[in-house]
């Protein structure tokens, strides 16, 4: 990488980014730089929008090469912020809380105190979908069935932990947990080796209408009070609109929290602020990506912080009067 290792790129190279966006002189005069955008697997909703924003970024910014990388998604790729391993992310907004505080069960052996946030963006849907042949209507009803709950340590896998134990149940309670990404979950249960699934992404997910497009299935209901018992703010009821998938006749309450772009200190001021603006000012090219991007919108949500606000994205904000 031009002589540069990873870290002193972290420092270093973003510096070349923010000439490129901020002086077309000297960002002809700046070597090529490389920025990696950590998504999470292929058949989510991170990685065709971490695609979108490649291509906004490189439009924008031609001296700069942006690389999407797919991951296992929030927790692997806020550790991976923390080691100059990448310089934007996707995550949501409960792992990031977690990761900011450090909590050792999910993956944050100390605080990751390099962390920076960019924007909240979308709601990410906790989608709890079952194969109509198994029977399985309720929570309740996953006791004794096979669940698959996400890569591990992933974020869908937190947001499976929290619901499980707010409805009463634990892990011990399935005849089998599985650990895998959404695409594989998906493939499993075709197969009938699974019974239920449980995805945490923007509303009409890849894997989901992939699954229901395949099988019969049944969207089970994650009810008001069950969202209430979980206990962190992150988390608030929603409803899964019906036709959302294929077969899914009825509204289904379920539960959500939110998704942000993440950063880290060593990224200058002048890149933060060029990122977070080209993504507010091309929505329409992250709404062909993905239908969950819809739902991003320039507000005070947006400048929420669940980890300190880069002063870069600050500045955005600020001129937008939305602090």
């Amino acid at each position: 990488m031009d002589g540069l290792n990873r870290r002193q790129f972290g420092i270093l190279g973003l510096g070349g980014v923010a000439a490129a966006m901020g002086s077309t002189r000297s960002a002809r005069a700046q070597a090529p730089r490389f920025v990696t955008i950590l998504t999470g697997g292929t058949s989510g909703v991170y990685y065709p929008l971490g695609v979108a924003l490649s291509q906004i970024y490189g439009k924008a910014m031609p001296e700069t090469k942006f690389t999407v990388q797919a991951t296992k998604a929030s927790a692997e790729n806020l550790n991976l912020l923390q080691a100059g391993r990448g310089e934007i992310a996707f995550t949501q907004t409960d792992t990031l809380v977690q990761a900011v505080r450090g909590d050792a069960e999910v993956g944050f052996a100390k605080p990751l105190d390099k962390l920076r946030s960019l924007a909240v963006i979308y709601p990410n849907y906790i989608q709890i979908v079952a194969s109509k042949a198994s029977g399985i209507k309720t929570l309740a009803d996953l006791k004794g069935k096979r669940i698959s709950v996400g890569a591990p340590k992933s974020g869908t896998e937190i947001n499976a932990r929290a619901v499980v134990k707010a409805a009463g149940l634990s892990y011990a309670d399935f005849e089998k947990v599985e650990y895998l990404p959404f695409a594989e979950s998906v493939d499993l249960m075709k197969n009938q080796q699974l019974d239920a699934t449980l995805q945490s992404a923007g509303l009409g997910v890849a894997s989901l209408r992939d699954l229901a497009s395949s099988i019969d299935i049944t969207v089970v209901s994650v009810p008001a009070e069950t969202v209430a018992k979980i206990g962190e703010a992150v988390y608030r009821s929603a409803v899964i609109p019906a036709n959302t998938y294929n077969g899914q006749t009825a509204d289904v309450p379920t539960v959500v929290t939110g998704n942000a772009l993440a950063t880290h200190a060593g990224v200058s001021d002048e890149a933060a602020y060029q990122m977070t603006k080209l993504m507010f000012e091309n929505l329409e090219a992250m709404k062909s990506a993905h239908a969950a991007a819809k739902q991003i919108a320039l507000s005070k949500d947006a400048a929420a912080e669940f980890a300190p606000l880069h002063p870069g994205a600050k500045r955005f904000y600020q001129e937008k009067g939305l602090l």
